[in-house]
């Protein structure tokens, strides 16, 4: 996926939204999901010499054909004049945050860094969002993409009105960019909502996340590529949804008359152990015979149960999930098992090193 659109887009009578992260797990569904619903999408990418808009390959349409309604844009969280100059051309109707260092480990190693995406790239977008109102006069509307993480150590169920108190850099950034959103909400009258999404798999979410990592390496394990699977904290707890269920209630917090925010959850929590019993389960399999626990996974501090109450948005815009714990998990293992397989024969034809995970 080589072409990127470069030029300004022409204004429509077609819906425009405007996403940060659309390469991502979030924004690859999101996108699915607008272009269904006939918008034009267009997604702010960072350059990168290698390709990384593999989620995005299957809805993929060559720019320059007439039929083409996603178009990929370079541009960075951490470049305010990117930000404004793609805000102003395309003229979204929606703008969707999603962009961000997402990996709550990786972000006590990268502080700095997590704080300046997550945090100031947030502010960074609604401003250019706000500059671009106030010019225009034009209506966006303006989703920030929340996490339960936020809650940290707040025990269970957490919901809109349950005190934050963050446990990693990440969560901290997180925080900062939901009250950004409040404040320009109040400040400037923004129609900006935050959606506090508790964790949501799918099989596009990151190999390093642990429930990828766990499906990917069983899949591997399934088929004799690799035998242990290395692991932190098994104890635990996160609310497991379906990302594909949860790009819905975004769009349905834009759609609304009033902005507001709400959480999203599917209600229902299982512990790491959890998931790697009803994981190695599904393909007959004791995951005891290849789990280890490796210390190093282990975070500087741990946030030990997320379960979110989300009567408020299933009340008020009649969101529901659709997926369950276990329709999840069969899900991401067959998507995983078939990769594996894949792999396999690449392997055994000595066209790749098959080699252990870390």
């Amino acid at each position: 996926m080589a072409d990127i659109e470069t030029t300004p887009a022409a204004d429509s009578a077609v819906k425009k939204a405007l996403i940060s992260g659309i390469t991502g797990q979030d924004g690859s569904y999101l996108t699915e999901f607008l272009l269904a619903k006939g918008y034009e999408v267009h997604g702010i990418i960072r350059r990168s010499s290698n390709f990384n808009t593999q989620r995005l390959e299957h809805i993929y349409i060559d720019p320059h054909k007439s039929s083409a309604r996603m178009k990929l844009h370079y541009g960075d969280l951490t470049d305010a004049s990117a930000l404004r100059k793609w805000v102003d051309s395309i003229r979204p109707d929606e703008v969707y945050n999603l962009g961000a260092q997402s990996h709550v480990g990786v972000s006590f190693e990268n502080p700095d860094y997590t704080a300046d995406v997550v945090a100031t790239g947030a502010l960074r977008l609604l401003e250019a969002v706000r500059v671009h109102i106030e010019t225009t006069g034009r209506q966006v509307k303006y989703y920030q993409a929340g996490s339960s993480e936020m809650y940290g150590a707040t025990p269970p169920p957490q919901d809109e009105s349950t005190l934050f108190h963050p446990r990693s850099p990440y969560a901290v950034s997180k925080v900062a960019a939901h009250w950004y959103t409040v404040n320009y909400r109040e400040a400037y009258g923004l129609f900006a909502c935050n959606g506090i999404l508790f964790n949501h798999e799918s099989p596009r979410r990151g190999e390093n996340f642990v429930t990828r990592k766990i499906t990917r390496a069983l899949g591997r394990i399934k088929v004799g590529l690799q035998s242990k699977l290395y692991l932190g904290n098994l104890k635990a707890s996160r609310d497991w949804g379906f990302a594909g269920d949860y790009v819905e209630a975004m769009w349905l917090m834009l759609q609304q008359e009033k902005p507001d925010d709400y959480v999203v959850a599917t209600e229902d929590s299982h512990t790491v152990e959890e998931f790697l019993e009803e994981s190695f389960g599904y393909l007959g399999l004791k995951w005891q015979d290849h789990v280890e626990v490796d210390p190093r996974y282990f975070r500087p501090s741990e946030v030990d149960n997320l379960r979110g109450s989300s009567a408020k948005i299933r009340e008020l815009l009649g969101w529901k999930p659709k997926v369950d714990f276990k329709q999840l998990v069969a899900m991401m293992v067959d998507s995983d098992l078939e990769a594996a397989k894949r792999e396999k024969v690449l392997a055994d034809h000595g066209h790749i090193a098959a080699q252990q995970q870390p």
